[in-house]
């Protein structure tokens, strides 16, 4: 069974950065797209970026688009959120989550929260303004 957990939550001030990762154990991270999603109290959780099993391939929100960027090691078996130019709306609880794409292309990725398989238990993000 594959395990995520999170980290790099924290209070920042508005325009700062922060990076978050998440390590990936029980499985190699290889085999799996990964995803970043947030959420808030009282709505859905939504999707933030996602990046294929080869790294080759990226897809952001158009809310975080230009200001976050996913990466990932599969070496080390962890994945990455830069967050920089921060606003107090990007303030949630920051998840991540890995789709095992089986049979699909290494450079598939997908921004349909219900196409994910595993997920971890959440960091909180919170950015004051």
């Amino acid at each position: 069974q594959v395990q995520l957990q999170e980290s790099g939550g924290d209070l920042v001030q508005a325009g700062g950065s922060l990076r978050l990762s998440c390590v990936v154990s029980g499985r190699a991270i290889y085999n799996y797209a990964m995803g970043w999603f947030r959420q808030v109290p009282g709505k859905e959780r939504e999707f933030v970026t996602a990046i294929s099993r080869s790294g080759a391939r990226t897809v952001y929100a158009d809310s975080v688009k230009g200001r976050f960027t996913i990466s990932r090691d599969n070496a080390k078996g962890l994945v990455y959120l830069e967050m920089n130019s921060l606003k107090p709306e990007d303030t949630a609880v920051y998840y991540c989550a890995a789709d095992t794409a089986f049979g699909r292309s290494t450079l598939y990725v997908t921004t349909e929260r219900s196409e994910y398989d595993f997920w971890g238990q959440g960091t909180q993000v919170t950015v004051s303004s």
